[in-house]
């Protein structure tokens, strides 16, 4: 079968290559998977780069994130356990973390309502413990992991205002259903948060960027604002002034989802069931922007990892349904 592997860790559009390997074998309390789809993650780009928080041996197989088959046609979504990632033909996978994937998404939206969408849901609701009628401010509100936010953030009631770079990604963020969109580019995050709050500022932030998008977070979050960390994507690790903190009087919550995969896999299920429920209703559904061929996929991770991207782009293995 094919699969891309990394043989050095660099740029994802140089180090990626598409190999003829054995298809695997599943050993005990696994499941062979026929990949329908495979979601691209930012995370995959810094698995390439070796800056992830684990670093599979070498040669791997990047993919964290997929749709796929099993043997008796049940179509499902699941995290393969690396080094054998999703953008191959062919994955095992740990029989007990497979999930139904929703009837009503097509495989790439159900590949891509996984971690991203967990992420929200856990960022939001069980850190943030976000309210109707609060203020969420999103970062990055066209990205994949946005997009997810922005819904998840309509849907429980929220103001939404998401935090965008250039107008083609604004134009995605309104069409996504952002209160307010503010161009990072083009205006001052934190007067316009503050005028369009009253004064207040954000209840709730929601921040995958780092970097300058926490330095602004902080001085337009509101007295018992939340602040929600959630990842780097500017390449930027924030360090934060406790004092400023204390005398703000707001938290600042880590989140890392996988951590739930060990402490509390029973959250990750009734959390599918939630999205589940919500997709189904069509108050979330997946932004995939693009459906990419095998071939074509070392040249989209690399382009998630430098930013141009809008929502989810979806790597589709030839001769895959749906």
């Amino acid at each position: 079968m094919q699969a891309w592997r990394v043989h050095e860790n660099g740029e994802p559009g140089e180090v990626m290559r598409l190999d003829e390997v054995e298809r695997p074998t599943p050993g005990d309390g696994q499941l062979l998977l026929r990949v329908r789809a495979a979601n691209i993650n930012f995370p995959d780009a810094l698995l390439c780069r070796g800056q992830y928080q684990v670093r599979p041996p070498l040669p791997f197989t990047p993919g964290v994130e997929i749709c796929g088959e099993t043997q008796d046609g049940r179509r499902v979504i699941a995290t393969p356990a690396l080094p054998h990632g999703g953008f191959a033909e062919y994955v095992v996978v740990d029989a007990a973390t497979v999930l139904p994937a929703p009837e009503s998404l097509d495989d790439a939206e159900a590949a891509a309502l996984h971690i991203g969408y967990q992420t929200g849901w856990f960022g939001l609701h069980r850190r943030a413990r976000l309210r109707a009628g609060e203020t969420l401010l999103v970062h990055a509100a066209a990205g994949g992991v946005g997009s997810a936010a922005v819904q998840l953030g309509k849907a429980a009631g929220a103001t939404v205002i998401g935090v965008v770079g250039g107008p083609d990604k604004a134009r995605v963020a309104r069409e996504l259903g952002c209160d307010l969109v503010i161009d990072r580019r083009t205006e001052d995050i934190v007067a316009t948060v503050k005028e369009a709050t009253g004064g207040r500022g954000a209840d709730v932030v929601y921040d995958p960027v780092g970097g300058d998008a926490y330095a602004k977070s902080v001085k337009c979050v509101a007295f018992e604002g939340r602040i929600v960390v959630v990842g780097f994507a500017s390449g930027e690790i924030p360090s934060p002034g406790l004092n400023h903190a204390l005398v703000k009087n707001y938290a600042i919550l880590g989140l890392h989802w996988g951590l739930y995969n060990t402490k509390d896999p029973a959250a990750i299920l009734a959390c599918h069931e939630e999205l589940t429920k919500l997709a189904a209703e069509g108050a979330v559904k997946p932004l995939v922007s693009e459906r990419v061929a095998m071939k074509d996929a070392a040249d989209a991770v690399q382009r998630v990892a430098d930013g141009t991207t809008t929502g989810r782009v979806v790597v589709v293995p030839e001769g895959a349904a749906r």
